[in-house]
């Protein structure tokens, strides 16, 4: 698993897992904890209680959708939304990635923690902006922590995806690199710098993390993108 190395409170923890350390075979070998990409149930099930021996309470598994939407846990049951916060000690938020970018958040005085799903339609839809607002407390005492995700070299987009993105924040443009194959219209993409970008325009200038290549780190990370049926890490945050 990666710790996040961030000036968190000491009451919270978080973690994000890798792709090791679980029963799946392949092409979910090993630790795959999405249980809606074709593995057996079973091994998912037993994937997942391997994880939580590591926390205090089951993850809030969130039914993802490339959305803006945010609950808070243990409002609704089975919720369909791409984030989630809690001010409860003990909850867990978590979201699923393999690829897309997960981002962890607290605040300074450790009264609050949220974790987001942002892919590039959550991310330019503005879940982070509306995972910030969720949280209710001054944006300047909002800590982002962001996990692996697919790395500028290796993230193509097509045009459609970079006119989003640059129709809302013009300085997005320096997010996005003409292909080196010179295919037209074809880009790729810093999702780390974008979201980087709305945080800031959110209020949050303390952001910590990326770095890592989902895709081209195939022995530590699941990768929609290179390999079509994979699994999924968590991301996960809770108080104590």
């Amino acid at each position: 698993m990666i710790l996040p190395d961030w000036p968190a409170p000491a009451r919270v923890k978080s973690l994000m897992t890798t792709r090791a350390g679980g029963v799946s075979q392949a092409p979910w070998r090993s630790l795959n904890l999405g249980d809606h990409v074709g593995d057996d149930p079973a091994h998912v099930a037993a994937n997942r209680a391997r994880l939580r021996r590591q926390l205090p309470a089951e993850p809030g598994w969130l039914k993802q959708v490339h959305s803006a939407r945010v609950v808070e846990l243990g409002r609704e049951p089975n919720p369909q939304a791409d984030a989630a916060f809690t001010r409860q000690p003990a909850q867990v938020c978590a979201v699923l990635t393999a690829d897309c970018l997960p981002v962890l958040f607290c605040d300074r005085a450790g009264s609050v923690v949220a974790a987001a799903h942002a892919g590039w339609r959550g991310l330019a839809g503005g879940v982070l902006e509306a995972t910030v607002a969720a949280m209710q407390v001054p944006p300047g005492e909002v800590l982002a922590w962001m996990g692996a995700a697919i790395g500028p070299q290796a993230f193509e987009v097509g045009d459609e995806v970079r006119e989003a993105f640059v129709a809302q924040h013009p300085e997005a443009a320096v997010a996005f690199l003409p292909h080196p194959a010179s295919t037209p219209g074809k880009w790729l993409a810093d999702i780390y710098q974008l979201a980087r970008i709305h945080l800031n325009h959110a209020g949050v200038q303390a952001i910590h993390g990326d770095g890592r290549c989902t895709f081209n780190e195939a022995n530590s990370f699941y990768s929609y993108r290179r390999d079509g049926v994979t699994g999924r890490m968590a991301s996960l945050i809770w108080l104590t």
